[in-house]
């Protein structure tokens, strides 16, 4: 009997203690997400030099867990396989690891991506602000026609990954479904 209601004891010690660990693991991450947010609408809200080229404020950014994934496995691959390049060493572009992440242009009426990297930093500050003295991070950053953004860091490697969808309107959702409305695909 004691040793009964010493593994029931020992049991909820472990649930208790695992749940503690994935509570601070969400709350991590939570943080993680707010801090960039908080840092890139800050800036898009009244605009910055991008390099000579001032850009107006533009409409905030939110996270996208597809973008997300996108950039936790592209960090991953990079400090697994040390190296630091838009390019994945087996020949995968961004383009096809955002997509294949679930980031999807079927169905928008428009589509982008962008990407920005970086490695060394070793905080969410110090990365933003790098990003931000770059003329070409910046210009991803202040993008307008991006809406989402999802980011992740491994090792001191950090990947942002943006998209920008913009949907049908009601209008041409309903001339597209009856047939008056063709969609013709640009490559």
């Amino acid at each position: 009997m004691k040793k009964y209601i010493s593994g029931i004891l020992f049991s909820i010690t472990v649930l208790v203690f695992s749940s503690f660990i994935l509570i601070n693991r969400a709350d991590d991450s939570a943080s993680f997400k707010q801090e960039f947010l908080n840092l890139i609408n800050k800036t898009r809200a009244k605009g910055c030099n991008c390099g000579d080229t001032y850009y107006p404020p533009a409409p905030p950014l939110v996270w996208n867990s597809d973008l997300e994934e996108a950039a936790k496995g592209h960090a991953k691959d990079m400090a697994r396989r040390n190296y630091f390049s838009h390019e994945s060493k087996d020949g995968r572009t961004m383009n096809t690891r955002i997509v294949t992440a679930g980031y999807v242009f079927k169905g928008w009426k428009s589509f982008m991506i962008g990407e920005n990297i970086a490695f060394g930093q070793t905080s969410i500050p110090e990365v933003m602000a790098g990003w931000f003295k770059s003329e070409g991070h910046c210009k991803n950053l202040m993008n307008p026609g991006f809406k989402e953004v999802g980011v992740a860091e491994n090792s001191k490697y950090w990947v942002q990954d943006f998209g920008g969808r913009e949907p049908f309107s009601e209008e041409q959702q309903r001339l597209i479904k009856s047939g008056k409305y063709r969609l013709i695909q640009k490559n």
